[in-house]
């Protein structure tokens, strides 16, 4: 009967989203400059996507792993698209119970997601650097393939268990979240019964996620390093890091921001809300905006390609000078 009900009163709940409290007649013009930060995502990730599909020299396995953080991105950003939206320029608030789980499913997917394709790509790297001569034969377009599937089901299914003990849960206090999109550690703390399953659930996944995948990041380099040191040319030592200059950027834009919010919401209780939420709004920007500029500008092969691509366009017949 307490199951049923408590079903019933979570199916049935409305959340409200904000945006930034007390600049809410502001909202449309703040929501400018993230209308920006959005076209520069969706744009900059569809790029690279196309570039690396339509261009046979790019169908290598560094390549197929850079597609894969792509699509990440790419789905990181629609995923908070609608409720930003909502919220900044049509000042619509609620959203319903089930759509709240389904884009928090989605949000966090897609960052889990992204931190098992960072260390893919950390492997990718650490296979090209001390096994060249054995590279394309260990990571065969059938391999890298399998390694996406996995990442796939890894970030999924193991979130299935999370929505389902949200379900269980009654929502009998405010329901007013702290974001303009819904994040699993906002969910459960408006939750009026005891929430320790879903706490050590919830740091379950992190630990075995966002801790797990920067250690064995962190590792590859390591062996990485020593493999760069007993190269005996200064030259060909810039070279093999050069490789690696990208990837470890789009690590730093990916776990400082992660770091940050998880430090504020630790121990910066007190904080004034806009501090949060500016967080939050780092952590899921910065990576879908970065990641393709960096991309873009440190890998000559991309960054010819897109430079083909403008001078193409440029160039067609009734193109405006």
């Amino acid at each position: 009967m307490s199951a049923g009900l408590s079903n019933n009163i979570s199916s049935t709940s409305v959340f409200l989203l904000i945006g930034f409290p007390g600049l809410e007649h502001l909202h449309s013009w703040i929501f400018v400059p993230f209308c920006s930060l959005y076209a520069v995502a969706i744009l900059g990730n569809y790029t690279i996507l196309f570039v690396i599909k339509t261009e046979q020299d790019l169908h290598q396995p560094m390549y197929y792993f850079l597609s894969m953080l792509a699509t990440t991105d790419l789905g990181l950003a629609l995923s908070t698209l609608p409720t930003m939206l909502c919220v900044f320029w049509f000042n619509s608030r609620e959203i319903s119970f089930d759509a709240c789980l389904v884009q928090m499913f989605f949000i966090h997917a897609f960052s889990f997601m992204e931190s098992s394709v960072l260390l893919a790509m950390a492997f990718d790297r650490f296979v090209a650097i001390c096994s060249p001569l054995r590279y394309a034969s260990i990571l065969t377009g059938e391999r890298c393939a399998k390694v996406g599937l996995v990442i796939v089901c890894r970030c999924t299914l193991l979130l299935f268990p999370l929505i389902g003990l949200l379900t269980l849960l009654p929502f009998c206090r405010s329901h007013v979240l702290s974001h303009s999109y819904c994040l699993h550690q906002d969910i459960i703390r408006l939750a009026c019964t005891d929430t320790t399953l879903n706490s050590m659930y919830g740091l379950t996944l992190v630990l075995l996620i966002v801790i797990l995948d920067p250690l064995l990041i962190v590792l590859s380099y390591v062996l990485i390093l020593k493999a760069v040191l007993s190269i005996a040319s200064k030259a060909e030592r810039a070279k093999a890091l050069n490789t690696c200059v990208s990837h470890i950027c789009a690590v730093l834009i990916f776990y400082i921001p992660m770091v940050g919010l998880s430090m504020i919401h630790r121990f910066g209780k007190d904080a004034a809300p806009v501090i949060h939420i500016l967080m939050a709004n780092i952590y899921l920007f910065v990576p879908p905006v970065l990641n393709p500029i960096i991309y873009s500008i440190k890998t000559k092969q991309i960054r010819n390609r897109v430079l083909r691509l403008l001078c193409q366009k440029r160039a067609s017949p009734g193109h405006p000078l």
